[in-house]
């Protein structure tokens, strides 16, 4: 049995390059090692799935390469990304507004569905 590793960001700054790395880095690295890899945006993270918020975000101020190339790279990895679905509501989004890596909008019996199965791991930033 694969043994999955849920990433929530729950209200993580998605602005703050530094904050918002990490837990995509480490999502990328699970699944490289043949982890199921969900990341689960919720609250103020949710911001990070809409088409061009990721792009203006880098890591480091000089970094070339935005937040967004590491979802990209992440989601090659087999990471999915999941936007919660309240969001949608409070920021008056549509699916259509989100990234192509999103892989979909889920609600909070999915993400409380998958942070008690026994076969997960769960990291909460």
């Amino acid at each position: 049995m694969t043994q999955k590793l849920i990433i929530i960001l729950a209200n993580t700054d998605p602005c703050d390059g530094e904050a918002i790395g990490a837990p995509i880095v480490q999502a990328m690295v699970a699944a490289t090692m043949s982890f199921h890899v969900e990341v689960i945006c919720t609250g103020t993270s949710t911001k990070l799935l809409k088409s061009g918020v990721a792009d203006k975000i880098r890591l480091k101020s000089a970094d070339t390469r935005s937040i967004h190339d590491f979802i990209k790279e992440a989601h090659a990895a087999g990471v999915r990304f999941y936007y919660c679905s309240q969001g949608l509501d409070l920021g008056g989004l549509h699916k259509c507004d989100l990234i192509p890596e999103c892989k979909g909008v889920v609600g909070a019996a999915h993400l409380i569905e998958a942070i008690m199965s026994p076969d997960s791991k769960v990291l909460t930033y």
